[in-house]
């Protein structure tokens, strides 16, 4: 009887250590998310949060936001992410919560069937111009002895500076402004033997910030209309090909 006993005290012993929740004043507890971020590339937001364990159960997740509109002129309402509100993961695209350059309050919380957690608030508002911009990926092609390129689709905030030249001693640079990603961009008619240039980087209007330029890639069309890429260094930088197996930047 006294094994027994023993036994069943560990067995709940363990039970409630494993399961984070808090005894106050005789009433259980559900702990708030904690560690609040948000990830933000190429204006797309990320909130993301630390989850709170419950062994067998699903725990389920709240967010809201509140820009300076919400703060100054509504009384400090706060309001549902669009499509966080519940949620089972501990993040939440906040990307069509985020429409203006303004800093933004976040905030999470924790429900399992009757328990709902305090509010975790994001230690310092978020504001989107502080986005890491990074250059598209693209595809270079040709149409004829036509360089053409093709941009990475990275959504309507988004335009493009194509910088394009010769190479060649005291070739002049042309810039060329491409106002979407993701369809065919005529840039010049190629001369035969010759290697001609292209780098380019994004702007985002409504940040009024730029990232900055990929590498330079280089490509050569042959008297026969073979087209081939040309290898050179002349700028280093980082950036995504949509090309498969050639690594464009």
């Amino acid at each position: 009887m006294v094994l027994e006993e023993i036994e069943t005290s560990l067995i709940m012993w363990f039970s409630y250590a494993l399961i984070p929740c808090l005894l106050v004043d005789g009433a259980t507890v559900l702990p708030a998310p904690q560690n609040l971020s948000v990830q933000s590339t190429n204006m797309k937001h990320v909130l993301t949060w630390s989850p709170v364990i419950v062994p067998e159960e699903i725990v389920h997740y709240s967010v809201e936001y509140q820009g300076e509109y919400e703060s100054l002129y509504m009384s400090h309402i706060w309001i549902p992410s669009s499509w966080c509100s519940p949620t089972q993961e501990p993040e939440c695209d906040i990307t069509d919560d985020i429409t203006a350059t303004v800093p933004y309050s976040l905030r999470v919380r924790a429900t399992l069937g009757s328990l709902t957690s305090a509010w975790s608030t994001l230690k310092h508002p978020f504001n989107r111009n502080s986005t890491i911009l990074t250059p598209p990926g693209m595809e270079i092609t040709k149409d004829g002895f036509h360089l053409v390129i093709k941009l990475e689709d990275l959504g309507p905030q988004f335009e493009f500076f194509v910088a394009y030249w010769k190479r060649e001693p005291g070739a002049k640079e042309h810039v060329k402004m491409v106002r979407r990603g993701g369809i065919p961009v005529h840039l010049e008619t190629m001369e035969p033997g010759a290697a001609h240039c292209v780098k380019v980087r994004t702007f985002v209007k409504a940040i009024g910030r730029h990232s900055a330029f990929s590498k330079t890639e280089c490509v050569k069309v042959q008297e026969n209309n073979q087209f081939t890429p040309e290898a050179n260094q002349l700028q280093k930088g980082r950036g995504r090909s949509l090309c498969g197996g050639r690594a464009v930047f």
